[in-house]
């Protein structure tokens, strides 16, 4: 199946994922600009009409450079709404995004029909995050176009399936757009994600160490000195399971190697579930694939080195198929 044009004529096959807090229109633009999906959650614009200014921002900017740029456009950018029942700002946050013709929603922790329906109105696709094949089913069920598969090793709220075993399950119904999450930080791992039958690699830790992004500089610094061994998997914070730096865990005072479970029935996202700390400010999320990371840089470098990876694994394989003949 052709991929819809709102993800057809990346520069590579790449969402840069919404990260809560760090997301903001100047990562989002610079992405887009950099010929990537950039994406920011609806809740990272606060109060709620920050929000309509963000997507005017966003919108104008990506206008005014496609204008200047007829040959090389923007990529599409992306708002992620999380459907839960906790946001009381779901519908307003729709609506603004129904308003200003979000080409690509991606909806996380619930898939709600209305939504789907509503961001169709206008020509707007939807992606859902899973991390099983059952949820999967029930997001193209409720009217999602493509999904994005939360595999081991993701930053944030992540699953525990292997990426090669999440994608081959719902390759065997589903051929419609899928984004691959989990360790992908460089570019020989998107090319891996196509591989093994992904249409896109879904990054992003590795954006948490640019110039753009709204990030503590010591959470930036510490994306770049750790690795895939200093990732802790825990539900403590949020009440969802997800992917955390240890080192920041341990500045608040407790043993990642020893954490309480937490309650799932109280998720809160925000506001610490039920750890007296905030946990999108305190304590760090991050992806097991931050080894690939060797340095702050603006948010375009991030994307040439990966575009250069990428093609240069592909003239890789390209080099051993011949090689073969």
């Amino acid at each position: 199946m052709a991929l819809p044009q709102q993800l057809s004529k990346l520069r590579i096959p790449v969402i840069g994922s919404p990260l809560f807090i760090i997301s903001n229109p100047d990562l989002v633009i610079a992405q887009c600009k950099a010929g990537i999906v950039g994406s920011f959650p609806a809740l990272n614009a606060r109060p709620e009409p920050v929000l309509e200014e963000w997507l005017k921002r966003i919108t104008e900017e990506l206008d005014a450079y496609n204008q200047a740029n007829p040959d090389k456009p923007a990529a599409p950018f992306a708002v992620n709404q999380i459907v839960h029942k906790s946001n009381n700002r779901l519908m307003h946050d729709v609506e603004m995004c129904v308003k200003y013709k979000v080409p690509v929603v991606i909806t996380s922790l619930g898939a709600v029909k209305e939504v789907n329906d509503a961001i169709h109105s206008y020509g707007g696709i939807v992606l859902h995050d899973i991390i099983n094949n059952r949820f999967a089913k029930k997001a193209i069920e409720k009217g999602a176009d493509g999904l994005i598969a939360v595999a081991a090793g993701a930053g944030g709220h992540a699953g525990t399936l292997s990426p090669f075993a999440l994608v081959q399950e719902i390759r065997e119904w589903f051929d419609g757009p899928l984004a691959l999450s989990g360790s992908i930080a460089s570019g020989g791992a998107v090319l891996a994600a196509e591989a093994m039958g992904a249409d896109l690699g879904y990054i992003g830790s590795a954006f948490i160490a640019t110039e753009e992004a709204n990030a503590d500089e010591r959470y930036k610094k510490a994306i770049v000195d750790y690795c895939a061994d200093d990732i802790v998997y825990t539900n403590l914070f949020t009440g969802v399971h997800g992917n955390y730096l240890a080192p920041s865990i341990e500045a608040a005072g407790m043993d990642p190697r020893n954490l309480p479970e937490s309650d799932p029935s109280k998720m809160n996202f925000g506001s610490g579930g039920n750890s007296d700390k905030k946990a999108w400010k305190d304590i760090w999320g991050c992806g097991q694939g931050i080894g690939a990371v060797k340095e702050i840089v603006p948010a375009a470098k991030m994307v040439d080195r990966l575009a250069g990876e990428y093609f240069a694994a592909k003239e890789r394989i390209t080099g051993f198929a011949k090689a073969a003949e």
